[in-house]
């Protein structure tokens, strides 16, 4: 039989991965899956930041006479008070008790008590020190014939001057959760769809297609497009959960750097073809030295170990400082750098010359592991039996 050219022949074997792949149940169920854990995640995002600066808190008693004061207070820091008058302080501790109210507070003005269910907010605790506090130093100031707005004045207007070394931006925390949720999901997306060319390598050569296959395209040929056709699908996944997790975040608030969450979602795109590029082959290696699917974990996980390995640890750096040594020697390491750097960057914490020189030793890793896969895929992909050792599909 004729062979085909090379790239009529990757085309085939891509268009025929994507068809059969694209409509299976698995990948609508999973992308259906992903996408509500990602919007639900987005949804829990929004509940808590509408909920993490809210009180409702019962006041009864004296207490009920700093309504006013206690919400300007809480207005002052950033936090929304709501308050509610209680008649009956039995029935107010029980409404504490039930978790309609975060606290109920009782007492004189200068000498306050809060009652709460297990733990009172820090922000809450400070603002209502703030209104006893108040309360005390107005009432010291006038014993003193001096005007307390007038004090109060002098006191606010002075502040502390500060000068930082390296400022850290105001939307840091934004920052680095996106870049954990970029690093995420690169991670789940290589491993998964790299195991699935291992997989789809095995299932070929176990029921003997390979061979019919090969009748037709060259060992390098058929790799290829599976590795591109494979790589596209889950390429195809990443864009609809980035393109979907950046709506919701914008039209819920959650994110308010939208021009920038689409720039490190761009970067990811990126950093997944490389990724795929990078492991995928070697994938299809491994998984052609085997001929059973209860084989293939036993070729491919070391490499498993490896991006697990290397995600634990990059994460963990990640979360105590993005731009900190340890981190940048990591993430410009070729296996990791898929994974890492565009995490970094989408942080802010990586510099320009940094993304060049991962970006330039993964290509060449991508290469060179391009090269060596092919040639353990090609001298073992039509040998069937038992598993046969790396050295030797390495020598032919």
């Amino acid at each position: 039989m004729k062979k085909l050219t090379g790239r009529r022949a990757v085309w085939l074997v891509l268009k025929r991965e994507l068809n059969t792949r694209l409509r299976t149940r698995s990948f609508v169920i999973g992308t259906a899956v992903l996408l509500v854990l990602l919007l639900g995640y987005v949804g829990f995002q929004t509940a808590l930041a509408g909920s993490s600066d809210k009180s409702k808190v019962g006041l009864t008693g004296q207490a009920t006479g700093i309504a006013k004061q206690l919400q300007v207070a809480a207005a002052q820091s950033g936090r929304q008070v709501e308050t509610v008058t209680v008649t009956d302080p039995a029935e107010g501790r029980k409404q504490v008790e039930d978790g309609d109210l975060d606290a109920l507070v009782s007492g004189s003005a200068a000498k306050l008590t809060a009652t709460y269910k297990s733990a009172l907010d820090d922000q809450l605790r400070r603002v209502l020190d703030q209104v006893a506090q108040q309360q005390v130093l107005d009432g010291v100031l006038s014993s003193a014939q001096l005007e307390p707005a007038d004090v109060m004045a002098q006191v606010n207007s002075t502040h502390v001057q500060d000068e930082a070394l390296s400022p850290e931006p105001a939307d840091h925390t934004q920052r680095l959760v996106l870049g954990l949720v970029v690093a995420f999901l690169l991670y789940l997306s290589i491993i998964t769809y790299g195991m699935m060319v291992a997989q789809g390598v095995v299932e070929e050569k176990s029921s003997r297609v390979v061979e019919l296959l090969l009748a037709s395209v060259r060992p390098w040929q058929l790799l290829l497009g599976k590795v591109i056709g494979i790589g596209l699908v889950g390429l195809t996944q990443l864009v609809i959960l980035g393109a979907a997790g950046l709506l919701a975040a914008t039209a819920t608030g959650v994110f308010t750097l939208s021009g920038f969450a689409t720039g490190a979602v761009l970067w990811g795109l990126l950093w997944y073809l490389l990724g795929f590029l990078l492991y995928a082959t070697v994938y299809g290696a491994l998984g052609s030295l085997v001929s059973r699917q209860e084989d293939t974990q036993s070729v491919v996980g070391p490499l498993n170990i490896i991006l697990v390995v290397g995600f634990v640890a990059g994460i963990n750096l990640l979360l105590q400082d993005p731009s900190g040594t340890a981190a940048k020697v990591v993430s410009l390491i070729p296996l990791l750098s898929p994974i890492l750097m565009p995490a970094r960057i989408s942080t802010g914490a990586a510099a320009g010359w940094e993304i060049g020189l991962s970006l330039a030793s993964t290509l060449a890793l991508v290469a060179l592991l391009t090269w060596v896969g092919g040639k353990i895929y090609g001298n073992s992909v039509l040998r069937i039996g038992s598993r046969i050792k790396l050295s030797e599909a390495l020598r032919g």
